[in-house]
């Protein structure tokens, strides 16, 4: 029997530490010493400085420069329009993207757009540009996301009020960086939610339909360095050992799904954030350890391989036991480190059926280790949002507060 070719996708160069954004220039003079970058940022990364610290080494290379930051979250095709007219007007050959996902998207939408021509709506799907795009430098500044490692992108048609998702090893970047300095600034409640987001890549395509060797190895290893790093990051911001290991975690959970794929937990997330604008990796803490419980029957022995990533001692106990375990760990971490239970963050029990149909619809859902049903979904998401009242009936209880 044939066997199935694994085709492995990742960035050309990656660079993680401190001071990596020292060497961008090294990297754009091995592409053309004299070539103009486009950096494509946010306001909110230009008024706190983040974006200064790169342009600054920019200037000291001589390296010639313009910036857009008229990113905005959930970008849209006007915003990548006005990106792609800077880059054109301004004869830019290469792009910096500097933030989260939002700029690094915009920054692959001009990429395939540099190259290919016409309209980012022609590249809705799968593989639908025929030339790389032109060469990327990822600068990420969140250890969530994983968008400076995947050929992933999204684009908010904002007429047909759809947003579409290209996948296309095409806008892969030429240099990816996690930069650990540029994540000091961020605010304990964006650190828990991004690290959350990162652990959601890890654990789900860990059990997902299409993990591979490759894959496990680094969503495992991921888990592990979220579990021991993650409470670290959010009590002291300036903790670089910790920012270092999260950097490393979210990069390497970025690769594991980016091969692989993710699960339930997204598709219903996803929906969470369309619906009451949840913050992704927040509601994906939220709903994680209720999704691990539901498909643990057809895992158990990897959901203990989980459980002991995190640290916990499953010695002696049964496949079952240490699959709760290792759902239990997640709901731990999640209430050391202030995630906000379901309710807080706007969900009404009226809304099930809707969210349910549409998790259905998702993409990520084809990975999952289980194929649920819609009230199947309804359930996970009920029993979230009462387990989320309890919770924060003993936070009151106790006086625990949120970090």
């Amino acid at each position: 029997m044939m066997r199935q070719v694994i085709e492995l996708m990742q960035p050309r160069h990656t660079l993680i530490g401190e001071g990596s954004i020292r060497e961008i220039p090294r990297y754009l003079r091995r592409l053309n010493e004299n070539m103009k970058v486009l950096v494509v940022t946010d306001m909110g990364l230009v008024k706190i400085g983040t974006v200064k610290k790169v342009t600054d080494e920019l200037d000291r290379a001589g390296v010639r420069w313009s910036l857009y930051d008229g990113v905005e979250p959930n970008p849209t095709v006007a915003i990548v329009n006005e990106a792609m007219d800077r880059y054109r007007r301004e004869g830019c050959g290469c792009i910096i993207a500097i933030g989260g996902g939002s700029p690094i998207d915009v920054a692959k939408a001009v990429s395939i757009l540099a190259e290919n021509g016409g309209k980012i709506q022609d590249y809705h799907g799968v593989n639908k540009s025929r030339r790389p795009g032109a060469p990327i430098v990822a600068v990420n500044t969140t250890a969530g996301t994983g968008s400076e490692v995947t050929c992933a992108y999204v684009i908010t048609d904002e007429k047909e009020n759809v947003k579409m998702v290209m996948m296309d090893p095409n806008c892969l970047a030429y240099l990816a960086i996690d930069d650990p300095t540029l994540m000091v600034g961020m605010p304990p409640a964006l650190t828990a939610a991004t690290g959350m987001d990162a652990l959601t890549h890890a654990v789900e395509c860990y059990v997902c339909r299409e993990a591979t060797p490759y894959t496990d190895g680094l969503a495992l290893e991921a888990i592990r360095l979220v579990g021991t790093a993650l409470r670290r990051a959010v009590k002291d911001g300036g903790d670089m050992g910790a920012r270092t290991d999260m950097c490393w975690a979210e990069y390497l959970a970025g690769l594991a799904f980016s091969n692989a794929g993710l699960g339930l937990g997204h598709s219903i997330a996803h929906q969470l954030g369309a619906q009451y604008h949840t913050p992704h990796g927040e509601a994906c803490a939220q709903i994680l350890p209720r999704v691990m419980e539901y498909n643990a029957p057809a895992c158990l022995q990897r959901m203990g391989d989980i459980a002991r990533a995190l640290g916990a001692d499953i010695q002696g106990l049964t496949e079952e036991e240490a699959a709760r375990l290792a759902a239990d760990s997640v709901r731990d971490l999640c209430d050391d480190i202030g995630i906000r239970p379901l309710h807080a963050c706007g969900f009404s029990m009226d809304d099930i059926g809707l969210l349910a149909r549409h998790a259905m619809e998702d993409t990520c859902i084809s990975s999952n280790p289980v194929v649920p049903t819609e009230e199947e979904i309804g359930r996970i998401l009920a029993k979230a949002y009462c387990e989320g009242l309890v919770v924060e009936a003993i936070r009151q209880h106790t006086g625990k507060e949120t970090p």
